[in-house]
């Protein structure tokens, strides 16, 4: 049996790290993870030392000779010389190759992108602090972070970008995408959204910052009710989650309110850590299913802190990957209560493979279920209690989700 650890799955000849991304963080520019990559979870893995393996042609039936004769034609031919730069076609080929697969979490990246990807899942962004992903060729927005420039310039869960600084951003990839949003502190750079409430595109210009995520906080709530926020999925979160349920302890709280939304995902082994809070240890958290492999079920593996605490977990369209990992894990043994709106849909597990020039392939190597076997990937999850926010709440800054929740919470103590 394959044995899942804080890094992932252990292997004879290297340690794979499953990251649950489900989607691009605009913040560094890169995907999210937060970002957007939504993606669910990953990386810290050694250098591939098959890099620059030579294949055997024959067996993957391909004629590489027509490549190189379109390399040459390029070298010999083309008519500006100075921008033949052997290491970008390089890149370029092997991005090529990759996006033919038409997985949006399928992803190669050169070494400068690798570097970004690996800072955004460490919680230290900068850009406008926002997740993206792709869905049927457009560019969506999954989740602006809270209190980011994205978040503050009013952009929302399900805007598609229609062009990034006049420039159609049509079929364009995750990390071109990224590349053409992110920049230095202080700089702009102006989106044109379609929402699907309005008739007409809009524009809207963002000056980028910094961006510190704080993966978890908390707010005490009247009658004994504790709101805590998971943000991400990061290295930090454990940690972090970890001291407030210690503190949680002390104060024997009455209900506990755990908010997913807009919470893209991040690594999958820190969802499961974080449902070994909540369930008996050796509960099912999650189902992985690898090609060629059977079922490989991970369990939580903690000593349980809040298990008779009662318990509402907030989600929303923004909510994916990693986040539906716990929540699915929670509905399906009615540990608390899903409210809120259908989740985003994302079920794919990518691993990160990091290579000896910098550059990493993030690729698509399982599919995950819920402990009841229940795909949730392009479908999401149905809350148990539907809670919609209207345009009104939004004007008014009211956050019906959140008081409905403690309603209920109230209410099960009478």
């Amino acid at each position: 049996m394959q044995m899942y650890n804080e890094i992932g799955p252990r292997r004879s000849y290297r340690f794979y790290f499953y990251v649950l991304v489900a989607i691009v963080s605009f913040a560094i520019g890169w995907e999210a993870s937060r970002l957007g990559w939504f993606t669910t979870n990953m990386v810290k893995v050694e250098t591939n030392n098959n890099a620059g393996k030579i294949f055997d042609q024959s067996k993957k039936n391909v004629d590489m000779g027509l490549f190189w004769k379109i390399w040459g034609e390029l070298e010999d031919k083309y008519v500006d010389e100075n921008v033949i730069k052997n290491e970008s076609m390089v890149y370029g080929a092997i991005k090529g190759m990759v996006n033919a697969l038409s997985d949006p979490y399928t992803v190669f990246m050169t070494p400068e992108e690798s570097v970004q990807f690996s800072e955004s899942l460490e919680g230290t962004l900068e850009g406008i602090g926002a997740e993206l992903t792709v869905k049927d060729k457009n560019l969506i927005i999954a989740s602006p972070l809270k209190k980011s420039p994205a978040e503050k310039a009013g952009l929302l869960s399900g805007d598609i970008i229609y062009k990034i600084d006049g420039k159609s951003a049509e079929n364009m990839n995750l990390v071109d995408a990224i590349n053409k949003i992110r920049g230095k502190k202080g700089t702009t750079v102006t989106l044109t959204i379609i929402r699907k409430k309005l008739d007409k595109p809009f524009d809207v210009t963002i000056v980028r910052d910094s961006i510190d995520i704080e993966s978890v906080t908390e707010e005490k709530l009247p009658n004994g009710i504790v709101y805590l926020s998971v943000n991400q999925f990061n290295d930090k979160t454990n940690d972090e989650f970890g001291k407030y349920i210690s503190e949680l302890i002390l104060n024997e709280p009455k209900g506990l309110i755990i908010d997913l939304r807009y919470n893209g995902g991040g690594y999958l082994d820190i969802a499961v850590q974080l449902l070994s809070y909540l369930m008996p240890k050796d509960t099912s958290a999650v189902i992985i299913k690898e090609r060629g492999k059977g079922d490989n079920t991970l369990y939580t593996n903690g000593n349980p802190k809040l298990l008779n605490v009662p318990l509402v977990v907030l989600v929303n369209d923004g909510s994916a990957s990693a986040s539906e990992i716990v929540a699915g894990a929670i509905q399906d043994h009615k540990r608390g209560v899903l409210m809120g709106v259908k989740t985003f849909g994302k079920g794919s597990v990518q691993e990160v493979e990091k290579f000896s020039d910098g550059s990493s392939l993030r690729v698509t190597i399982a599919k995950w279920f819920t402990p009841n076997n229940r795909t949730i990937n392009k479908v999401g999850l149905i809350p148990d209690v539907v809670v919609e926010i209207s345009d009104e709440d939004i004007k008014k800054t009211y956050d019906r989700q959140k008081e409905e929740a403690i309603k209920y919470l109230e209410n099960l103590k009478k």
